[in-house]
C-alpha cells in the first residue's frame, strides 16, 4: 500500500481559455488518483466544512479516505493564473486556512505502509507524518515555491529524510541559489536525499542519482488546456508503480519516472482533474509503449 500525504484544495485556475472557480484540486488529490491505477493508495489530508460531498465521493471512487479529516474551518484554497504559453503560472493568492494548524493522525490501516509520498505541503508536517511509519522502504517528496520562501530550513530537512526529492526548476534554484541544474541537483543530494527528480514542465524531466544522469523528455502533446497537477501526477504515477514492484533499482526508478510523466502528459489535456476521472488503465499502458517506441534508437 502506498500513503500519500498532502493538500487537498478548491482551486480558482485562470488560463487564457477559461476560469475554473473551486474546483477539487490540489496536491494529495492529483498525485493519489494518479497513484491509484498502479496501486492501492491511501490518503492523508484535511478538509474545511464547506468541502463539497460530491468532492469526497469522487475521491473515494479511488482511493482509501480513512484518512481524510474534515475540520471546522475553510478548505485550503488556491488561485493561479497561466499566461499564453500555459508554461508559466502566477499565484494570486494562497489561503492555507484549515491546512494551516494540521495535526494530521495515520489510521491503524496506514502505518503498515513501506512506501510514503509527501505531496507539495507543509515540511513541518511532512516530516511529522514520516515519524509515524517503522518500515518505510521508499520515501518520496516534492515542494513548491511557498515553503520554500517561508520555511526553507524544513523543507531541507524534509528533504534529507526523504529517498526521493521531486522538485521543478525553478524551484530547485530558488532552494540552491544555483542556475546551473546540475549543480542544483548536486546540492539538493548533499542534504541527504537518494534521487533527485527535477521537472521541467513540457521539456520533461531529470533524474540524478549518484554520478548517474537520466533525462526524460516529455510526452509530446498537441493540445494542452491546463497543466495544473501534472508534477503531482508524476510523482503519484511513479510512487503507485514503485510501490507495486519488487525490486528497486535504477531500471524501475526510470520506469516509474517514466509512468509518472505519462500521467502527467494526460493530466493536461483538459482541466482540472477531469482527465484523470475519464482515463483507464490500458490507455496509460499504451501511451507508455507508444513513447518507448518513440524514444528507441534506430
Amino acid at each position: 500500500m502506498l500513503t500519500i500525504f498532502g493538500s487537498i484544495a478548491l482551486d480558482t485556475i485562470r488560463t487564457p481559455a477559461s476560469i475554473l472557480y473551486e474546483v477539487l484540486g490540489g496536491a494529495a488529490t492529483f498525485s493519489s488518483i494518479s497513484a491509484s491505477f498502479f496501486s492501492e493508495t491511501g490518503i492523508i489530508a484535511v478538509v474545511g466544512r464547506d468541502f463539497p460531498d460530491s468532492y469526497h465521493n469522487t475521491l473515494k471512487k479511488y482511493i482509501n479516505t480513512n484518512g481524510l479529516i474534515k475540520k471546522k474551518g475553510k478548505t485550503f484554497r488556491y488561485d493561479g493564473e497561466y499566461d499564453i504559453t500555459l508554461s508559466k503560472r502566477k499565484t494570486l493568492k494562497t489561503e492555507l486556512n484549515v491546512l494551516r494548524d494540521f495535526n494530521p493522525k495515520i489510521p491503524d490501516e496506514y502505518k503498515k505502509s513501506e512506501f510514503i509520498y509527501l505531496a507539495n505541503n507543509d515540511p513541518d508536517q511532512n516530516i511529522q507524518v514520516l515519524r509515524n511509519f517503522d518500515n518505510i522502504k521508499l520515501s518520496m517528496c516534492d515542494t513548491i515555491e511557498y515553503w520554500i520562501s517561508t520555511k526553507k530550513l524544513s523543507v531541507i530537512k524534509m528533504m534529507k529524510n526523504s529517498n526521493i526529492v521531486a522538485i521543478n526548476d525553478e524551484e530547485a534554484r530558488l532552494l540552491t541559489k544555483e542556475y546551473n541544474l546540475v549543480k542544483c541537483a548536486k546540492k539538493i543530494i548533499e542534504f541527504g536525499t537518494d534521487y533527485v527528480i527535477i521537472k521541467k514542465g513540457e521539456h520533461g524531466a531529470i533524474l540524478f542519482h549518484e554520478d548517474i544522469i537520466y533525462p526524460l523528455a516529455a510526452f509530446p502533446i498537441e493540445n494542452i488546456k491546463d497543466p495544473t497537477g501534472a508534477g503531482d501526477c508524476l510523482g503519484g504515477g511513479m510512487m503507485g508503480y514503485l510501490s507495486n514492484t519488487k525490486n528497486i533499482n535504477m531500471k524501475t526508478i526510470k520506469k516509474g519516472l517514466l509512468c509518472g510523466s505519462i500521467l502527467g502528459s494526460f493530466v493536461v489535456e483538459d482541466y482540472g482533474i477531469s482527465k484523470l476521472l475519464s482515463l483507464q488503465k490500458n490507455q496509460i499502458i499504451d501511451r507508455v509503449k507508444k513513447y518507448e517506441n518513440m524514444t528507441q534508437e534506430l
